[in-house]
């Protein structure tokens, strides 16, 4: 039987979709549609904060794009949790995205009960920007760089302490990391936020500090505090000065990643299309400006790049949070 050429490669491209051919209609019809409808932008946290003003940007910038209106939906609780949850459970339809932070790569491994899978049930769109972690040091302690800092740990061993705005941040994962791959014991002291964290080392009462490195530069400026090491895997765009940790101690990367994640049955090339529309709206030169007054790095990438960067992250983190035994009570 003779089949029509127009047949013949409609078939073709069914098989290659791994679909049937009224399916890969019907999903090309729907990609092609979209979006058709306002789209939901989850954040999982209550009005006001960083990860807020930063959906609230990219909405924006989205609305102009699409011709539709951008929804911010607040879904806070549970260390991200809730929010996360609602945009796993939702329709696979491209229209409910949801706004992610680092914990998203940190609470499979340090979350108890985590109501979702996050590889199976989510997936990456695009990754938006980055805030660096900064080790900071109080003056009075003799160091003036990472490969000082950890000659001076080791030969007091078990007398150092630093501070971070809690127990499971990326701030206080980071320590950990340095602890294991510089073979150090620098202990933990937890706070609830970094203005806290911040008193007590200016005051001498902690002498390091694991924070975002925008939020305490302005104590390094006026002499306050002292920034040892940068601990991304390349330095900052705003202070190229600030040396990194990865020079004293090789392979060492930890940073705070914001993006924007999907249901994991989104069909991949309707979340590949959102992921370059969103990489378009960062990387113009409005919102990368706005960005770098909140102290992040524009990123704007694909959605596998961001897909790939979860799965590595994620993998990271449990690594250091069963090492270090670290456990939420």
């Amino acid at each position: 039987m003779r089949i029509h050429p127009t047949r013949r490669a409609a078939l073709l491209a069914a098989v290659a979709f791994g679909s049937r051919p009224g399916l890969l209609r019907a999903q090309t019809a729907a990609e092609a549609g979209w979006p058709g409808k306002p789209v939901k932008l989850i954040v999982p946290f209550a009005p006001g904060g960083p990860t807020d003003t930063v959906a609230r940007l990219l909405a924006e910038r989205l609305q102009a794009q699409w011709k539709q209106t951008v929804v911010i939906d607040y879904k806070p609780g549970a260390g991200t949790m809730v929010g996360t949850q609602f945009v796993a459970t939702s329709p696979p339809d491209g229209y409910t995205l949801g706004m992610a932070i680092s914990a998203h790569m940190i609470n499979p491994s340090l979350q108890p009960k985590i109501p979702y899978d996050t590889q199976r049930d989510l997936a990456g769109v695009s990754q938006i920007a980055l805030a660096h972690f900064g080790l900071f040091a109080h003056p009075s302690l003799p160091v003036s760089s990472v490969t000082e800092l950890v000659a001076y740990a080791k030969s007091h061993p078990r007398t150092l302490n630093y501070a971070t705005p809690g127990v499971g941040t990326g701030t206080h994962l980071a320590g950990e990391m340095l602890n294991h791959m510089a073979g150090l014991d620098l202990q933990h002291v937890a706070y609830k936020g970094s203005a806290p964290a911040q008193q007590d080392v200016l005051a001498g009462r902690v002498p390091l500090l694991f924070d975002v490195l925008y939020s305490s530069m302005p104590l390094v400026k006026d002499g306050r505090l002292k920034v040892l090491g940068l601990a991304s895997p390349h330095r900052s765009a705003a202070n190229p000065e600030v040396p990194l940790i990865n020079d004293a101690v090789p392979g060492f990367s930890a940073m705070s990643i914001i993006g924007v994640i999907a249901p994991a049955g989104v069909p991949r090339e309707l979340r590949r299309r959102i992921g370059a529309d969103i990489a378009a709206a960062v990387r113009s030169p409005e919102l990368g400006e706005r960005l770098t007054s909140l102290g992040m790095e524009a990123v704007g990438s694909s959605a596998d790049d961001y897909d790939a960067l979860i799965k590595v992250e994620i993998d990271k983190w449990a690594g250091v949070i069963k090492r270090a035994g670290i456990k939420l009570e």
